[in-house]
């Protein structure tokens, strides 16, 4: 009887206690928004925080409790992910050009100097703090891959000591230019094929002691431009993503090569075979 007893206590005790959860459940039941339910579903759950939203949960509750919030706000999901939220919503889901991240500069082993041997911890944000690096540009990539780490999609590497950017695997999702103790990944749409891959603002001589790939402020490719959408602002060259039209003579006329022209050659037609 002594050893029943105990038993007999526990199944009561747990039999109050589901009952009270069961009441509990009734009690304090939150109805689920199904727009919000069906929104969620459709997000990719990347939880990057790129769409402006905390996640994707965030993002989803701000669609369902408000229409003019933007279908085209996941860089993770795209086009494609934009045209359904717009359709569970009766919304138009708008144009939106493809964003991609740059990393502004391209200050190679070969081109840029150092300074000194670092050999601490091997990140960007532990090298930063050590003298503000190895390299003699203060402004440029550190080349540790904080960037890389941060990347859930693969679409960044360290190459030849610089960061780049993978442009047809990057989502746009900004984690990369979060982590970047220099601040020289920015996000851009992908349209804009000519970039300035440099972000020194020092004088144009002490730009070209430190990186033989910096802008030097020489304004060559301000006079080049065409369309008024190339400036030199604080020794640096800066391209205005609305103005420029992708012509490529800013890319073509800078002496160090800090303008680099994306754009993809075009294949030239083999010539065809003279008839027998």
């Amino acid at each position: 009887m002594s050893m029943i007893t105990p038993i007999l206590i526990v199944v009561a005790v747990g039999f109050v206690a589901a009952g009270i959860l069961t009441i509990a459940s009734k009690v304090f039941f939150v109805p689920v928004d199904e727009t919000f339910a069906t929104l969620r579903a459709e997000l990719p759950g990347a939880n990057c925080g790129a769409c402006g939203f905390a996640g994707c949960d965030d993002y989803a509750n701000a669609m369902a409790e408000d229409k003019s919030v933007g279908c085209t706000l996941c860089p993770v999901g795209g086009a494609d992910v934009a045209a359904k939220l717009a359709d569970i919503l009766g919304v138009e889901a708008g144009g939106g050009d493809r964003d991609v991240a740059v990393v502004m500069c391209y200050g190679t082993c070969t081109a840029s100097k150092k300074i000194m041997d670092y050999s601490g911890v091997q990140t960007c944000s532990a090298a930063k703090q050590f003298f503000g690096g190895a390299g003699a540009c203060s402004h440029g990539c550190m080349g540790l891959g904080d960037c890389v780490r941060a990347c859930e999609f693969g679409a960044i590497k360290v190459i030849d000591g610089v960061a780049q950017v993978d442009r047809e695997t990057c989502v746009a999702c900004g984690m990369c230019a979060k982590v970047c103790p220099q601040h020289i990944i920015r996000i851009s749409p992908e349209k804009n094929k000519n970039i300035v891959q440099c972000s020194s603002t020092d004088k144009g001589g002490d730009t070209r002691k430190n990186c033989s790939n910096g802008c030097i402020g020489c304004s060559m490719c301000v006079k080049a431009c065409k369309f008024d959408a190339v400036h030199v602002e604080n020794n640096l060259a800066f391209i205005d993503p609305v103005k420029c039209k992708n012509c490529g003579m800013c890319a073509k006329v800078c002496p160090t090569q800090a303008i680099v022209n994306m754009r993809k050659p075009v294949a030239k037609k083999k010539p065809a075979a003279p008839a027998a």
